[in-house]
């Protein structure tokens, strides 16, 4: 993302985990630690997605460090695709490892939206997780997990309007049981494309509120 991003390699159940780091600027005592998931990758999801990175830029610009990581299978990641048992795991090993103590928060994009939401409903009781950021959630796809309740204060799921991959009304009607905002992006398609300075803008703005 920048000339300071920091390679890391992590150890997971299936072996090596390949991840990036992205600290605030030097002087700033970094907030806590976000931990990023990306998208499906049997269609081409990683760490270097747009999303994915722009996510890791909001939470950089408001003081967190940004972990982001390849799921197993991906990159120099080891281990194959486990439609998202292994991949939550693999979230909760870099939680353990890049994030293992002080105030966490949770992010994922798409399939790793689901991922995420199943890693906080595993984390919750036990870290400080102060920030849970959901985008383009795969609820038409995957059973994503129901939010904790007191984490909807601190939750952010942002949804585009126009969104063919994972269709608005799926994601609404996950939310609604919940009682669950959905900040909806008009006209707004998956992958966010030509509207990515917005999504940082409610991810900042989101972050900073907090």
């Amino acid at each position: 993302m920048n000339s300071s991003t920091e390679r890391l390699r992590l150890t997971g159940s299936a072996g090596a985990i390949e991840a990036l780091r992205d600290a605030p600027a030097e002087g700033v005592a970094p907030v806590g630690t976000a931990i990023i998931a990306h998208p499906h990758p049997l269609f081409g999801g990683t760490m270097d997605n747009k999303v994915v990175q722009t996510l890791a830029r909001a939470f950089v610009a408001c003081g967190w460090t940004a972990v982001r990581f390849n799921f197993r299978g991906v990159g120099t990641s080891d281990g194959v695709h486990d439609e998202g048992r292994g991949e939550c795991e693999d979230m909760l090993a870099v939680v353990a490892q890049a994030a293992a103590d002080g105030p966490l928060a949770i992010a994922g994009f798409s399939f790793g939206a689901f991922v995420a939401s199943n890693a906080l409903a595993r984390l919750w009781s036990e870290r400080d997780v102060r920030q849970v950021v959901l985008v383009g959630t795969a609820a038409s796809r995957f059973s994503v997990s129901t939010l904790p309740p007191e984490s909807h204060d601190r939750t952010l799921v942002v949804h585009g309007e126009q969104d063919d991959t994972v269709p608005l009304p799926a994601v609404m009607d996950w939310a609604r049981p919940q009682s669950l905002p959905v900040t909806v992006v008009p006209g707004g398609g998956h992958f966010f494309h030509g509207q990515l300075p917005l999504l940082k803008n409610l991810v900042t703005r989101h972050l900073r509120a907090g």
